[in-house]
């Protein structure tokens, strides 16, 4: 194993923008122009990027930044990809309804690209939405949900609104919640080329782009 080394210099100006943004990468895998405008600019620059992406190497972890969309994400360093034993900080567990919320959701924010600045969803509409397609609803179950794709960057929303009228911002990041399988799964579920559902049933999914990346971008 090679020797493990460090070779960065950040100006004193820059300092804090550098460690913000590595701290919210790890917090939530995902930094969105819309939602962090000055991180996200701050990362997208080439020389900062080389440095965060030189930084997270020492732990495992790499950056990409996909200026078309509009995000940084939170990959796995390909040098320690298939490294045992090294524990993933952006991997979480999905229940099956969780995983099924993603994708209607995903769904909406594609119907709704391009109309207006940004991309935002009502939560009345979003509810009749996900209920058209059979998904199961619990209100503790889907408010769990908002909160935990909240935490990452999937969605945005204010949390002193409630009811129907309520704003849910919708982000890019959401077609990165899953990896191709895990699409494939739920898809044949919608299709109806699958059994019955089995809502509670937990899957591990993980908010990990680089596997969705592989095979589709």
């Amino acid at each position: 194993m090679s020797d493990i080394s460090l070779h960065i210099t950040v100006k004193e100006e820059n300092s804090h923008l550098f460690k913000r943004c590595i701290r919210k990468l790890l917090e939530s895998t995902f930094l969105l122009r819309d939602k962090d405008e000055k991180l996200y600019q701050f990362i997208a620059r080439e020389s900062n990027r080389q440095d965060i992406s030189e930084y997270l190497r020492m732990i495992g972890f790499d950056v990409l930044v996909d200026e078309k969309t509009g995000l940084a994400m939170l990959i796995a360093s390909e040098e320690d990809a298939d490294l045992v034993g090294l524990k993933r900080a952006n991997v979480v567990t999905f229940t099956t309804l969780q995983y099924h919320l993603l994708l209607v959701l995903w769904k909406v924010y594609l119907e709704n690209l391009g109309y207006n600045e940004g991309n935002f969803v009502t939560k009345g509409d979003l509810i009749d939405k996900i209920k058209s397609y059979g998904v199961p609803l619990v209100k503790t179950e889907l408010s769990a949900a908002f909160r935990l794709f909240k935490k990452y960057s999937l969605i945005n929303f204010n949390d002193e609104e409630d009811g129907e009228d309520m704003k849910i911002q919708l982000y890019p990041s959401l077609q990165f919640g899953w990896n191709l399988a895990q699409f494939q799964t739920v898809a044949r579920e919608y299709l109806g080329e699958a059994g019955d559902g089995v809502a509670g049933e937990e899957e591990e999914v993980s908010v990990r782009p680089e596997d969705f990346e592989e095979e589709e971008l």
